[in-house]
C-alpha cells in the first residue's frame, strides 16, 4: 500500500513540477490583466460597488454562459439566498436540494425561514438525481389549488405540497458538484410536472456545459461564485443569472440595500441587503474571466493525465458525465471503501500532497438532522469514497 501510495505522491508531484514543496487542493492563477486592472481601478477612487468594472465583470459572464442579464453579487451564498427570494420562497416552505453539497447551499435555503429536504445523488454526475427526485415527489407531493392566493403572489394555481409536513415545496436547487453538471432536461420535466421551479447552484461550476448550454442558464435562475478556491475568483464573488429582465432589476435592486434611485434622499422600498460585488473584485474577476478558456484547457489536459493514471487501478478517476462538459473544477477519485479512502487522505497529506474528502453530508450536520431525506443511498456511499486531489491549472 505505500509504495502505490508513494508512486501516486510521486506522480502528482511530477504533475504539478514540484518535486518538494506543498501542492494545495486548488490555488488561483494569476496570469493576464489582474494587476493592471487593479491599479486602474484604485487609481480611478471606486472602489466600492461603484464602478466601471461592475459592470463590465457582468456583461462578461452574460456574454459567456449565454445568459440574458448578470447580477454581481459578493459571493455565492449571497446569490443563492437573493435568487430563492425572487422565486417568491418564504418561511415555512421547503425547498427540495442535496445533502451531498457544500453547506452554503443548505444555508441560502436556511436564510429564507425555508426548510431543506435532501434526496439522493446519481453515481454518474454526483449531482441531485432526477429518478430520486421524481420518486420521493411521486410519494409524498400532491398538487392543491391555491387560487386564493396564487394570484397575489404571482405563482400558478396548482401548487405542490408535502403531504407529511403541510408545507409548500417552493423550490428545487441542484448542485453541479465539482463542477460535474447535473441531468437538467430530466430534472426539469419532473419539476415541471408538480409547477416547482428550479434554481441552479452553478457555484462550481463556470465553464461547464450541459448540451451545449452553460450550467445556471437552465433554471428559472443560476448562481456562480467567484471564492479564491474556485477555476477563476474576484477574491469572492458570486453571480445571478437569469433571462428574465424584471428578475435581473428586482435582483439588482435587492442586492444594494433595495435603495430607491434619486439624487440625494434615502429611502428604500424593501428589506434589502448589502450583497452587491465592488468594484475592486470585479477588476480582478473581468481579468481571469479573460483567461478563463486557457485555464479550462489546462485542467482538461491536467484531468485527462489523471484518468489514464487512474485506468484499471482500484480508485476510480470520476470523468465527466454524458452529454456534458465539465470543467473538472476539484478532480475526483471513487476508493474502493472508506478505510482505502483514509489510508490516501492520511499519506498524502503526511507527504505534502493536499487531499480532501468531500463534505460532510448536510442531513448528518446537528442543524439539519430534522429535515426529511429519501433515505440518500448514493449520498452516504460516495461521503465515505470520495477524495479530492490537487485540481490547480498547471502551468508551463
Amino acid at each position: 500500500m505505500t509504495s502505490k501510495l508513494d508512486k501516486l505522491v510521486s506522480f502528482i508531484r511530477a504533475l504539478n513540477n514540484e518535486p518538494e514543496a506543498f501542492i494545495p487542493l486548488h490555488e488561483p492563477r494569476f496570469i493576464g490583466n489582474e494587476k493592471q486592472y487593479l491599479v486602474e481601478c484604485i487609481d480611478s477612487n471606486f472602489v466600492s460597488s461603484v464602478g466601471e468594472f461592475v459592470g463590465r465583470f457582468e456583461q462578461m459572464c452574460a456574454q459567456y454562459t449565454g445568459a440574458k442579464f448578470a447580477v454581481a453579487t459578493v459571493n455565492g451564498t449571497s446569490a443563492l439566498h437573493i435568487a430563492l427570494q425572487l422565486l417568491g420562497v418564504q418561511a415555512g416552505e421547503e425547498v427540495i436540494t442535496q445533502s451531498l453539497t457544500f453547506i452554503a447551499t443548505a444555508n441560502a435555503i436556511s436564510y429564507t425561514g425555508a426548510t431543506p429536504v435532501f434526496i439522493d445523488v446519481d453515481r454518474d454526475t454526483l449531482g441531485l438525481s432526477p429518478a430520486a427526485v421524481s420518486k420521493w415527489l411521486e410519494e409524498n407531493a400532491e398538487l392543491r389549488d391555491t387560487s386564493n392566493i396564487a394570484q397575489s403572489r404571482n405563482r400558478p394555481i396548482a401548487q405542490s405540497y408535502n403531504k407529511t409536513s403541510g408545507r409548500r415545496i417552493s423550490a428545487c436547487v441542484p448542485m453541479h458538484t465539482f463542477g460535474h453538471p447535473v441531468k437538467l432536461d430530466e430534472l426539469k420535466e419532473v419539476l415541471n410536472n408538480y409547477n416547482i421551479p428550479m434554481v441552479e447552484d452553478a457555484a462550481e461550476s463556470i465553464g461547464s456545459f450541459y448540451k451545449g448550454k452553460h450550467t445556471g442558464t437552465i433554471g428559472k435562475i443560476g448562481v456562480l461564485s467567484f471564492n479564491g478556491n474556485k477555476v477563476i475568483t474576484s477574491g469572492g464573488g458570486g453571480m445571478i443569472l437569469t433571462d428574465d429582465k424584471e428578475t435581473a432589476l428586482a435582483a439588482k435592486h435587492l442586492t444594494t440595500q433595495a435603495k430607491v434611485p434619486h439624487a440625494w434622499e434615502y429611502k428604500h422600498d424593501h428589506i434589502g441587503y448589502n450583497y452587491r460585488l465592488i468594484n475592486i473584485a470585479a477588476a480582478l474577476g473581468c481579468a481571469q474571466m479573460e483567461t478563463l478558456d486557457h485555464i479550462l484547457q489546462l485542467k482538461r489536459e491536467l484531468a485527462e493525465k489523471y484518468h489514464a493514471y487512474f485506468a484499471g487501478s482500484e480508485y476510480e478517476f470520476f470523468a465527466e458525465p454524458e452529454n456534458c462538459n465539465s470543467n473538472y473544477w476539484l478532480n475526483t477519485l471513487i476508493t474502493p471503501d472508506r478505510k482505502s479512502r483514509d489510508e490516501l487522505l492520511e499519506y498524502t497529506n503526511d507527504n505534502g500532497v493536499m487531499t480532501r474528502p468531500v463534505w460532510e453530508p448536510l442531513h448528518r450536520l446537528p442543524m439539519f438532522t430534522h429535515c426529511q431525506t429519501d433515505g440518500l443511498e448514493n449520498t452516504n456511499l460516495l461521503a465515505d469514497r470520495i477524495v479530492n486531489i490537487p485540481s490547480s491549472a498547471v502551468l508551463s
